[in-house]
């Protein structure tokens, strides 16, 4: 697939709905407030990377995806 996607926030939702994108074959950046937690998921998805920060993710990918808790974490991010 040719479209860069980049997923922030890898909770219960949001690991679960990035490892459907890993293993559709999209190029895919994670993030994840907890950073242990996005290194782990790329290291149990083989492509993935893992970004230090949001805007990093988001750079230039084609769509960004957010699965965060709440309207505050949504501002934030």
């Amino acid at each position: 697939m040719s479209e860069r996607l980049a997923f922030l926030g890898l909770g219960i939702m949001g690991s679960r709905q990035a490892a459907n994108l890993a293993r559709a074959g999209f190029d895919l950046t994670v993030w994840n407030r907890t950073t242990v937690t996005a290194q782990q998921f790329a290291a149990e998805h083989d492509g993935v990377t893992v970004a230090d920060t949001p805007a990093q993710a988001a750079a230039g990918a084609d769509i960004v995806f957010t699965m965060v808790v709440d309207g505050d974490q949504v501002q934030q991010v």
